[in-house]
């Protein structure tokens, strides 16, 4: 449910009784109290049938905040601030949130919603873009998407396989020979990157593919649960076979969580070709801030795994040696500025405090300690949304967005937006555009609106925006349709 912009009827239970009478018959039942829950409390905005009024429909397909069943029921009980919409938690108890979306879902499926098709055409502040299906079957969860050369792509799956396009076509088969993974919860295999020197070529020593995953150990806790946390390595791909692997980066055993989530993790070189990871701080969210831990930080490292003699911590002494930044919550998106060579990242905030982060090395980003978000139960994570000693996000959004994967535009296709992000969101299936100029966010457009789960973002050698969602598991390509045909 969304915004509201004026009274719920909780203060005229008559008036709501009597629209409950106007609501069309095939979605009521005599004996559901859902009913007239909503009649009360929120059809004056979405309307008696659920068909919108000045609140969204409900009954279109389409999902403004977040379109799965915790989405709805966060947003009831808790409301969405930013926009008007009440909560709902201090006078509706669970079980009666838990009927009232049941009652939503019932009606959908009467009114026969789907979906909306993809579309063909954006209508951009800049430009008409082209929406095409890149790959649309053969994919389970993809992850990551990036580019070897114009012809020549690969993707990661969640539950651990690595694929090649080429010439825009899938690979049937994916790469033999790849490490297991933890696949579980968030984790799987996820992140897939290549050297900055790639050249595909193994024979010469270039065609390095790096690759992140969830890695678990034999120990498990009493529910069966095994250990893990984000891993690091790189190897070839040679004949579709993954060989010459080496291990980069794995943190002591000690540290490994027995939880099933927050694993980060994405991948990136600075100009210096050095490689940035992030791992999520796996739901302990204290370890964040305790540089000697491995989770909820970015790290750098060499390409080969060993440690650049300028990291922050790098004698160990008061931090783990690959620790580049900490006071991170979950980040799942990392991006290299074209010009400036700065590092941009994307981190997942709870409800609320989705951030865009410029990184600099030894920087405490703050999580939990300062936040512009809340638990999920409503409970504040810290009263403090600055403190000294601690960065303060670029950009960040309020509700959150799940942003995800994100990616600087550069090539020829969209030249107005050289060196802008385009980041995605996950919860509120969106792809938007962050205008940037001199570090700072100057303008946000979003793109695209309920397709799916924006997982991730990558740029072809000509600038085209390609866009890999889950639910559907599918990969849109973006282009051009007609040059800054706005003033």
């Amino acid at each position: 449910m969304t915004a509201p912009h004026r009274p719920a009827l909780s203060a005229n239970p008559r008036l709501g009784f009597l629209i409950l009478l106007l609501l069309p018959q095939p979605l009521l039942a005599a004996d559901d109290p859902s009913a007239a829950i909503y009649a009360e409390k929120c059809a004056s905005c979405h309307g008696a049938n659920l068909s919108g009024g000045n609140a969204q429909s409900m009954v279109d397909g389409e999902w403004q905040f977040g379109s799965r069943d915790s989405d709805l029921t966060r947003n009831i009980k808790f409301g969405i601030s930013a926009v008007g919409m009440p909560n709902y938690g201090p006078t509706l108890s669970d079980a009666e949130i838990r009927g009232l979306v049941k009652f939503i879902r019932a009606a959908q499926k009467k009114a026969g919603v789907e979906r909306p098709p993809l579309p063909t055409q954006l209508y951009t502040r800049d430009y008409d873009v082209k929406v095409a299906t890149w790959i649309g079957q053969g994919l389970e969860v993809p992850w990551a998407l990036t580019f070897a050369d114009a012809d020549t792509a690969f993707i990661t799956e969640r539950p651990g396989r690595l694929r090649v396009v080429r010439g825009g076509v899938l690979d049937p088969e994916p790469v033999s020979g790849t490490p297991n993974v933890h696949n579980a919860g968030q984790g799987g295999l996820m992140e897939v990157a290549l050297d900055p020197n790639y050249n595909g070529d193994p024979a010469d020593g270039g065609g390095w593919v790096y690759l992140s995953y969830s890695h678990a150990l034999g120990r498990k806790d009493k529910n069966g649960n095994p250990a893990s946390m984000t891993r690091v390595i790189r190897g070839r791909v040679v004949d579709n076979k993954w060989t010459d692997q080496q291990l980069l980066f794995e943190a002591p055993q000690s540290t490994y969580k027995h939880t099933s989530h927050h694993y980060g993790s994405r991948i990136a070189f600075d100009p210096q070709g050095r490689l940035y990871f992030s791992i999520g701080e796996r739901g302990f969210q204290d370890d964040a801030q305790n540089p000697r831990l491995p989770n909820g930080k970015v790290h750098r490292i060499e390409r080969n795994g060993l440690i650049p003699k300028d990291n922050p911590f790098a004698d160990g002494a008061k931090g783990m040696p690959s620790v580049f930044t900490y006071g991170n919550r979950n980040p799942q998106g990392l991006s290299t500025h074209p010009v400036t060579g700065a590092m941009w990242e994307t981190e997942h905030g709870p409800m609320g405090g989705d951030e865009v982060n410029l990184l600099k090395a030894g920087a405490n980003y703050g999580w939990p300690r300062v936040t512009y978000g809340i638990n999920y139960n409503g409970e504040p994570v810290s009263e403090l949304q600055q403190a000294e000693g601690m960065e303060q996000p670029v950009y960040y959004w309020a509700p959150s967005i799940a942003v995800c994967g994100s990616e600087f535009c550069r090539g020829e296709e969209f030249p107005r937006w050289a060196n802008h992000l385009i980041v995605g969101g996950l919860g509120h299936e969106t792809l938007q555009r962050l205008a940037i100029a001199d570090d700072r966010v100057m303008h946000n457009e979003q793109l695209l609106k309920s397709v799916g789960r924006v997982r991730d973002v990558a740029i072809d050698p000509q600038g085209a925006i390609y866009v890999v969602l889950n639910s559907p598991d599918i990969v849109l390509k973006l282009t051009n349709g007609g040059k800054a045909l706005r003033q």
